[in-house]
């Protein structure tokens, strides 16, 4: 039987069915984001089943035959503009993808996920490992089984890498770090040789309540909308969307360094104004969706250290910085304080490294899911690994579980496969940056006025606008007129580290 519904009827009933999976997968986002912030704690169970059952009826929805023969469809049609065309494409990639599960492996995973997010927070009590370390080998028996789900040519990572990086795989990324290992660690040899810059008179008290106003101060300079967001507390700093209009950042504060809490804040300020600048119109559809989990890493990144960790952005910000802690603050230069947030020093938590050290905490954490992946590690390993490996590239000595292998939220959710991406973001960020400071003309200036308005708009029209339009590697092209390359990140350390370290 010939389909003679016109292809504007088509799309628009495609458009409807994505907008209703939207809506189910939006509302389970409610609930996670209320799990990790004001959720009592006797609802976690329950909270747990909610979440399941909305993930079931969501892929239920995404893999219905109907939605299949409109999208197949639709996607022989030549008289659709190119968006939408792009739009169907990567919907029936998900759509064949989303195929290969079945309903009871989602929501087994979910539930999964949600008990082993609960055992991690009572093991970050306790400060034991062991606490988690049943319902986290059953979390990884479940991404061993999905990695043969999903399918792979040369190692189960690469099914996983393929989910946040669209095309990644464990050769590209061992040959990456391959490179960079030796160039990064020569650095940091050279810089712990020099004297170190003084960073003491960052860790003392500073009020809980004063650095609270100070982030949602700096939030609001960046261009963050309120009105279209907020932001609360958690364990874990995060950033989470429902649409452009409700995108949400969380952080966490200690009274004894506020630089945690301030550039968690810038961080996850990157990460929202990516989230708040995709296409209203296209909600629901691939479109309305970032590009990818690299190049919204380099958003936050590019914020975080590019912007957030450069002279001109701690001149401008410090006298604002001493107005809310003039007692801590009041002596400290410009010069001073710029070099005490750069400071480079192995350390044991990821999230407060360095701009250097950071990427050997990636690279820790990428070996060891590729062997709990291919199961030449089991999860009873990590602790030993993690410390041995600490020791090993950082020289550093982990003291117990929390500030080692219990630091971050990512396995309890099940994200095997996401780390990586901080250290592809990274050197994202640099290029992007670079050919964002040859288009605007004196953007040094804006920054040093806490002025982000031109910058705003460049990211718009070169990264937010096309959502995943483009793979990370064909915008990279576009708007740096090259392919991802690592040694502009090798150049913007060696630049910097020179002036801080002579």
């Amino acid at each position: 039987m010939i389909n003679i519904a016109s292809t504007n009827d088509l799309y628009s009933s495609y458009r409807e069915k994505m907008q209703e999976i939207a809506d189910v997968k939006f509302s389970s986002a409610v609930l996670q984001w209320d799990q990790e912030t004001y959720l009592p704690e006797k609802g976690a169970a329950t909270r747990g089943r909610q979440i399941a059952t909305l993930s079931e009826i969501a892929h239920r929805l995404f893999t219905d035959k109907g939605l299949g023969d409109l999208l197949n469809e639709l996607v022989q049609r030549n008289d659709i503009d190119d968006r939408g065309k792009r739009n169907v494409v990567l919907t029936l990639e998900d759509y064949n993808k989303n195929k290969k599960y079945s309903p009871s492996f989602v929501r087994e995973m979910s539930e999964q996920v949600n008990k082993t997010f609960y055992v991690w927070l009572e093991a970050r009590k306790n400060n034991s490992f062991a606490v988690m370390q049943k319902e986290l080998s059953r979390l990884v028996e479940l991404k061993r089984e999905e990695t043969h789900i999903l399918g792979y040519q040369h190692h189960p990572y690469d099914a996983l890498l393929n989910e946040f990086e669209k095309g990644c795989t464990v050769v590209l990324v061992d040959k990456l770090f391959d490179d960079l290992k030796a160039p990064l660690k020569n650095l940091l040899d050279k810089i712990i040789s020099k004297p170190q810059v003084d960073d003491a008179f960052l860790h003392q008290h500073f009020d809980k309540n004063a650095q609270w106003k100070l982030g949602l101060e700096v939030l609001e300079l960046m261009g963050y909308d309120f009105k279209a967001g907020r932001q609360d507390i958690s364990e874990h700093p995060f950033t989470i969307n429902f649409n452009s209009k409700d995108v949400r950042v969380t952080t966490r504060i200690d009274e004894m360094d506020f630089t945690s809490m301030l550039w968690s804040c810038i961080h996850e300020g990157g990460h929202a104004l990516y989230e708040q600048g995709l296409p209203e119109e296209e909600y629901g559809l691939p479109l309305g969706e970032a590009c990818s989990f690299s190049i919204h890493e380099s958003q936050s990144r590019l914020w975080e250290n590019c912007i957030g960790r450069s002279h001109e952005f701690c001149g401008a910000l410090l006298p604002r910085l001493k107005n809310h802690f003039p007692e801590q603050l009041n002596r400290v230069t410009d010069k001073e304080f710029y070099k005490a947030i750069n400071k480079v020093q192995p350390s044991l938590i990821r999230t407060e490294a360095d701009e250097l050290t950071y990427h050997f905490h990636i690279m820790i954490r990428y070996e060891l899911e590729k062997g709990l992946l291919d199961g030449s590690l089991e999860t009873h390993d990590i602790p030993a690994y993690w410390n041995e490996k600490y020791s090993e590239n950082l020289d550093v000595t982990v003291p117990d579980d929390k500030q080692g292998c219990l630091q971050d939220i990512h396995w309890s959710h099940g994200s095997f496969g996401y780390f990586p991406t901080y250290s592809l973001g990274s050197f994202y960020a640099v290029q992007l940056f670079e050919s964002a400071r040859t288009a605007i003309q004196g953007l040094a200036d804006d920054v040093s006025t806490l002025s982000f308005n031109r910058l705003l708009i460049w990211l718009q029209q070169c990264v937010y606008q096309h959502g995943r339009y483009y793979t990370s590697e064909e915008l990279c092209n576009k708007y740096t007129g090259r392919p991802l390359d690592s040694s502009y990140f090798v150049e913007y350390l060696s630049r910097k580290y020179a002036a801080i370290y002579p």
